[in-house]
């Protein structure tokens, strides 16, 4: 039979120093902050589990039996080493909560993470928060080796290795200078025709190229890249200077759509939406500040 079976639980045994402090099973209780019937029946348990009597109850009060003294004498040590344990857990939480590691993917650091991260100030005004941006793969690499405690990422799924839910959704536009003849254009780009142009894009490995790459996956496949940048702020830039026709976040472009800097470009055809994520290692879900930042990220939440 096991300890938890044998031994009386840490409220049982706080009540009985509560008895031997006051002298009253009645005083003992209102300590414990529970009613007098509620602790005699809880020594009265002690008793039967232990196999000896404890306490004496008389009008006078309640004085501990000479096993009474002795269990008493073990439960002050018991007690004192549940108080020790729960500081150390403690100290393990306030050094978590301490910092926030987090791993964002490009569209997502520059874009979203901002305003979710001074909300998290608000609340954790003492957590230090590191954002490691990269792509959707470089995310899911840090999660893995223990190097983000939490991430974002956009995609067409969760990564190999992690669990995730679905923060927000978004659009990839291909926009291009005004001065480009596709700006000019009457009709939406065909599928194929977007597929055969090299197009200043994202690297593999980002969640951008991902969802491009599987929309014209039965077109032909994506050209080879006029440009292959490694940030959607630097996409953008050689969008506007023209160039050449890019594909971006609807999230990343609407300055630009709005100053008419950029062009949004139709495609008919074509399915260029996607989720964006949070994730962390599988079965481990987020702790501390890590949970607190995926609440105000998920939309209702």
């Amino acid at each position: 039979m096991s300890l938890t079976h044998r031994v009386p639980d840490l409220g049982a045994l706080e009540l009985l120093l509560a008895v031997a402090r006051h002298g009253s099973l009645g005083r003992a209780a209102r300590e414990v902050g529970i009613t007098q019937p509620a602790a005699s029946s809880r020594i009265r348990s002690m008793e039967r589990r232990l196999g000896v009597a404890l306490v004496d109850r008389s009008p006078r009060g309640s004085r501990l039996t000479e096993a009474g003294a002795l269990v008493t004498d073990w439960a002050r040590r018991v007690v004192e080493a549940a108080e020790a344990f729960d500081a150390g857990a403690q100290a393990l939480r306030d050094r978590r909560d301490s910092r926030l590691r987090v791993a964002a993917s490009m569209t997502i650091a520059e874009y979203l993470l901002p305003g979710w991260l001074i909300a998290l100030r608000a609340g954790r005004p003492d957590t230090a928060v590191s954002l490691r941006a990269g792509n959707s793969a470089a995310v899911a690499e840090a999660l893995l080796a223990g190097d983000a405690d939490l991430g974002y990422v956009e995609g067409l799924a969760v990564p190999p290795g992690l669990d995730g839910v679905v923060v927000g959704r978004d659009r990839l536009l291909v926009v291009a200078a005004p001065r480009h003849p596709w700006a000019r254009r009457r009709a939406p780009l065909t599928p194929a025709e977007l597929a055969a142009t090299p197009l200043v894009l994202r690297e593999y490995g980002s969640g951008t190229r991902q969802v491009l790459d599987s929309a014209l996956a039965g077109h032909g496949g994506v050209a080879e890249p006029l440009l292959e940048l490694a940030s959607t702020t630097a996409v953008k830039a050689a969008a506007v200077t023209g160039a050449g026709p890019a594909v971006l976040s609807e999230l990343a472009v609407t300055e630009e759509l709005a100053s008419r800097r950029l062009v949004a470009v139709p495609v008919a055809g074509a399915e260029f939406r996607r989720e964006l994520r949070a994730v962390w290692p599988a079965g481990h879900r987020p702790t501390g500040p890590a949970r607190d930042l995926l609440g105000l990220s998920r939309p209702g939440d």
